[in-house]
């Protein structure tokens, strides 16, 4: 993930959570509620997600004594400081950090005035219609696909659950490529052979994204999804970048590990008939 700066939010993962907290917040969801989905949703968290939800929590002032003491632990043993030595940041960005964390520090420990208001949400519609078949490059220089399986007209949030593809070829995707290639399952890093399926936000999209992805055409999609349903775990995100960056870590971490066993997406695309339910 990225990060262009020493400052809490100043990384793609915590502008993820931060977006994801205040539009489930300003939707009217307590505060509680939504640290039990983003923690379910994130369960390996990095010290940027605690950072973030603390941050969250404290503005909304429903900051409890777990998250503070699991940021505070992470802030005193120095744990942060040692990634960013492990990331080749500079001792002057780490000097820096070291500041900005302590500051953080103090920050949640006191007592804010009052919680962050509500703001009124204007109704989103989704970027992609169910179906469509996205292309984009891979850091291979072959093309990749995404599957949007599911455009969502009901929250007022506009996502777009999308599926990571196994498709990486040195010619452009066609549909029918689409109809017959397997998921990306993730085994790299702290995946667990898991099918990489995400919600996205329309928010960033056009300024920063748009150019990163083709859309070739549609596939029938047959199964319907919702995003508080149960359907299938994903997760929620800003970032669509994170349909892309899977497939480039999990091709590169196949160079010196067993292929990861995928599954076709006739899986999360069709219905089963009544004589296959045994």
């Amino acid at each position: 993930m990225g990060t262009w700066g020493t400052a809490i939010k100043s990384n793609d993962t915590s502008a993820d959570i931060y977006a994801d907290f205040f539009d489930l917040y300003n939707d009217g969801k307590e505060p509680n509620e939504i640290k039990k989905k983003l923690i379910s949703d994130n369960p390996n968290g990095t010290n940027d997600f605690w950072f973030t939800l603390a941050l969250a929590l404290w503005e909304t002032k429903s900051l409890s004594n777990d998250i503070l003491e699991k940021v505070r632990e992470i802030i005193k043993s120095e744990s942060d400081l040692k990634v960013w030595k492990e990331l080749d940041a500079s001792e002057s960005d780490i000097k820096k950090r070291k500041i900005v964390l302590e500051k953080f520090l103090t920050k949640l420990e006191s007592e804010k005035a009052k919680p962050k208001a509500r703001k009124r949400i204007s109704k989103k519609e989704p970027i992609f219609k169910k179906g469509s078949c996205l292309i984009f490059k891979l850091d291979n220089g072959n093309y990749g696909g995404g599957i949007v399986l599911e455009s969502d007209f009901e929250t007022g949030f506009g996502y777009n659950l999308i599926v990571s593809t196994r498709i990486n070829q040195a010619s452009s995707p066609t549909v029918s490529d689409f109809k017959k290639c397997n998921v990306l399952v993730a085994s790299f890093g702290h995946w667990k052979n898991e099918p990489k399926v995400t919600w996205y936000l329309p928010k960033r999209f056009k300024k920063e994204f748009s150019e990163l992805f083709e859309n070739i055409g549609e596939i029938p999609i047959e199964l319907n999804y919702t995003p508080n349903g149960s359907e299938i775990r994903a997760s929620f995100s800003t970032g669509w970048q994170n349909i892309i960056e899977p497939i480039n870590q999990q091709l590169e971490h196949e160079k010196t590990n067993e292929i990861t066993k995928s599954f076709s997406i006739e899986k999360l695309i069709k219905r089963k008939k009544w004589w296959q339910f045994k």
